[in-house]
């Protein structure tokens, strides 16, 4: 049985951008991050046999095709990098365009993602009911997945998150058997210019 390590692509992005944000500091290019680097540091010890990136598909969007196009270059990007980092990569769910009032009671589009969470829930059940993994990490700070691991704990499978030292999620804390946290150092260590060195 194997260790498997499940990551909610925009939930961990969101976390590493709001890091640089608060150190004030410019976000790397996803493109040229070294995840591998900082996974293989934070979970140092750890043998990890399957390692996956979640990521919703991006659509294009009639109110705004340039935008929209380059999320989905950008995305695109992503990807390349990631599967050669050693990542699988799959895209579930949809990224949907939603004009939202903003603060000078204009409309502004902002782009949101649905159905990463419910896929993520769904592959760790399978992995549980099938019996392919003892133990998986979660890269997520998504409350929603907390139904998911109490099931997957009931079938004796073990459960870590992996989360930020700056803001963990106190639930999956204390949901999960062990939480290991990112620290901002970790962070910044493998930002945009390790991964081409």
């Amino acid at each position: 049985m194997k260790t498997i390590f499940l990551i909610d692509g925009e939930n961990l992005k969101g976390k590493i951008k709001e890091a640089y944000k608060i150190a004030e500091k410019e976000k790397p290019l996803w493109h040229e991050y070294d995840f591998k680097g900082l996974f293989n540091k934070v979970l140092s010890g750890i043998k990890i046999d399957k390692k996956v990136f979640y990521f919703a598909k991006i659509k294009e969007h009639k109110d705004s095709k340039e935008k929209s196009r380059q999320l989905i270059q950008e995305q695109r990007l992503l990807k390349t990098s990631l599967e050669r980092q050693g990542f699988e990569v799959i895209l579930s769910g949809r990224v949907r365009g939603q004009l939202e009032e903003n603060q000078r009671g204009g409309k502004t589009l902002v782009f949101k993602e649905k159905g990463v969470d419910v896929r993520i829930a769904v592959d760790m059940m399978s992995l549980a009911c099938d019996k392919k993994a003892k133990e998986i990490i979660l890269g997520s700070s998504d409350s929603d997945l907390q139904p998911a691991i109490k099931e997957i704990k009931q079938r004796e499978i073990s459960c870590t998150y992996l989360g930020f030292e700056y803001n963990p999620n106190k639930g999956l804390s204390y949901t999960t058997d062990r939480t290991i946290l990112i620290r901002d150092s970790e962070i910044f260590e493998f930002g945009s210019n390790t991964l081409f060195k």
